[in-house]
């Protein structure tokens, strides 16, 4: 395909050289982990919000392979106008024309020119009857108050809307009004889900009419990209990471010499991207290149780590924190599931549903127990913690107030627990203390006796060169322990080995065979069970480093 589509002419809009290898070297992009559920909660929102507006027609054909069928998307969707159809979903537009392009040949200063025939193309989420026009309804999976008030959030959309403006105004297409429609994220399910109230629809009028004015030029020079030789030369700029992260940001960084084995100005610990592309625009791209840069405490401590081999261990703060703890100790970890759209009462748009924790539990390592006898019996607990655990049902029933329940039994009033990052699990507990007033008194209490056992390495109390500029339980636990299998996440079953596989299979259970669900469920299990026994771990070894036996 000579023209572009949507996705291409959004992808020219952020860097020419991110369209050139959209089309010719795909294979070159790093895709994220979460991005094929992220999809998936994309198409979900947006067959929702098919029924929007009431009946509707999806003009939607496919070939035999699967693949879209564009010419017959393209016929319909010219049926269903001229039958005046109000609402027609994923409407299909082409406007192709002839096009020539001057092109100088490397091994000679004459320029040659190239006829081909251009066939632009887009589809509308929502094409709506309006009088003697139409309004176009771009619909995506974001929610309303990330642009609340705010513009400058809006405007990554106009470049697509402002597009399919352009195709269908060229197709001979009156249109009137344009619109993103979005979820509401100030909408609480209760009942059967309200579409009206799920959704918000945001007038785009202003900003697509100036990102409008912009598209016929655009489309000039992105067909130019397309139809060039040889990859665009372009630099690291901020469009990098604006208005999205680019998939090929690792192929181009590699082009343009910042090496992969080795740490650079983009790997130090919260180095903003636009602060770090200053650095590399000077030529500070290695931490040897950074000896004149003033930096903060913490990336000063990374750079000395790296280079000479140091850790960083202060026993003086460890030892601090540690003496907040008290016995009985809870270590408490959850995994949740977010879906785009609420699927139980009193959720919102992307709330985080709290479906299993783990549990491991170290009692007084060296206790009395009194006896009946004249002497009382010493007890040694040993190594070992109990362990407790708890997955909801995979039947696609609202998990929370049974596992909400469950915590209460297991962890009682005013016991000192700790999380890893413990803003995640209070927020949680307090979500569910706010669904489950009969709960609420034992469950804020849990949340008010949570202690944070990233502080020590937050605070720069320990650091070791492996950790990478990173305090994550991910980053900390290899580096403490590099030489231990049973705690390394890669041996666990591959089906969960990390927090974005426990959020993706857990809702996938209920559809799958039986073998496959078991199967899927105790992986779950291993993978929350290791997050909690690597906190034992990871304490036992501050212990170690504040010299406390």
């Amino acid at each position: 395909m000579k023209g572009l589509s949507k996705s291409r002419y959004t992808a020219f809009c952020q860097c020419p050289k991110n369209l050139w290898l959209k089309v010719y070297r795909p294979e070159e992009a790093t895709i994220d982990a979460g991005v094929e559920a992220r999809f998936e909660q994309g198409n979900m929102v947006g067959d929702l919000a098919m029924g929007l507006f009431g009946d509707f027609v999806e003009v939607t054909a496919k070939n035999e392979d699967g693949s879209l069928n564009l010419a017959a998307m393209v016929e319909k969707t010219k049926q269903e106008m001229e039958r005046g159809t109000e609402n027609i979903c994923e409407a299909s537009f082409t406007y192709d024309r002839d096009h020539a392009v001057e092109n100088v040949l490397l091994d000679s200063d004459k320029p040659l020119f190239h006829t081909w025939k251009e066939s632009h193309y887009c589809a509308v989420d929502i094409l709506r009857k309006n009088g003697d026009g139409w309004d176009i309804y771009e619909v995506k999976s974001s929610s309303f108050p990330e642009f609340d008030g705010q513009e400058a959030k809006l405007e990554k959309y106009a470049p697509d809307i402002a597009y399919q403006k352009w195709v269908l105004t060229q197709c001979g297409v009156k249109v009137k009004g344009t619109y993103l429609v979005c979820l509401n994220s100030d909408y609480v399910r209760c009942g059967e889900l309200d579409l009206q109230k799920l959704f918000a629809v945001i007038d785009m009028k202003e900003l697509v009419e100036n990102e409008y004015q912009k598209v016929s030029s655009n489309v000039i020079r992105a067909v130019k990209i397309i139809n060039r030789d040889k990859e665009p030369e372009l630099d690291l700029s901020e469009h990098c990471a604006k208005p999205y992260k680019c998939a090929f940001l690792d192929y181009c960084k590699r082009q343009h010499g910042i090496p992969e084995d080795k740490p650079t100005v983009f790997d130090l610990y919260r180095m903003s991207f636009k602060k770090a592309l200053d650095y590399y625009h000077n030529g500070q791209i290695l931490f040897d290149d950074l000896s004149s840069v003033k930096l903060n405490d913490k990336q000063q401590m990374q750079i000395e780590a790296t280079q000479t081999g140091r850790e960083f261990i202060n026993p003086d703060g460890i030892r601090k924190f540690l003496e907040k703890l008290t016995y009985p100790l809870y270590f408490l970890d959850f995994e949740t599931m977010q879906d785009a759209v609420p699927q139980y009462d009193g959720a919102k748009v992307y709330a985080q549903i709290t479906f299993q924790y783990s549990l491991h539990i170290k009692e007084m390592p060296d206790r009395i127990r009194v006896t009946d006898g004249p002497r009382p019996l010493r007890m040694k607990v040993g190594k070992h913690a109990i362990h407790k655990e708890y997955l909801a049902p995979s039947d696609g029933s609202d998990p929370r107030r049974a596992l909400a329940e469950q915590l209460c039994k297991d962890i009682p009033k005013d016991a000192c627990t700790l999380a890893y990052n413990k803003m995640f699990e209070c927020g949680r507990i307090r979500e569910l203390a706010s669904l489950y007033p009969d709960l609420s008194d034992h469950l804020l209490n849990i949340a008010d006796h949570i202690v944070d056992l990233i502080d020590p390495f937050r605070a720069g109390d320990y650091y070791v060169p492996a950790m990478g500029g990173s305090f994550s339980i991910k980053s900390v636990l290899p580096a403490l322990f590099p030489d231990e299998p049973s705690l390394n996440y890669h041996n666990l079953d591959e089906r969960c080995q990390n927090g974005g596989d426990a959020m993706t299979i857990f809702p996938r259970i209920k559809d799958m065979e039986p073998e496959e669900a078991a199967a899927s469920r105790e992986a779950l299990l291993r993978y929350c069970e290791l997050d909690t026994w690597a906190m034992v771990k990871v304490w036992e070894k501050l212990k170690e480093m504040a010299g406390i036996i």
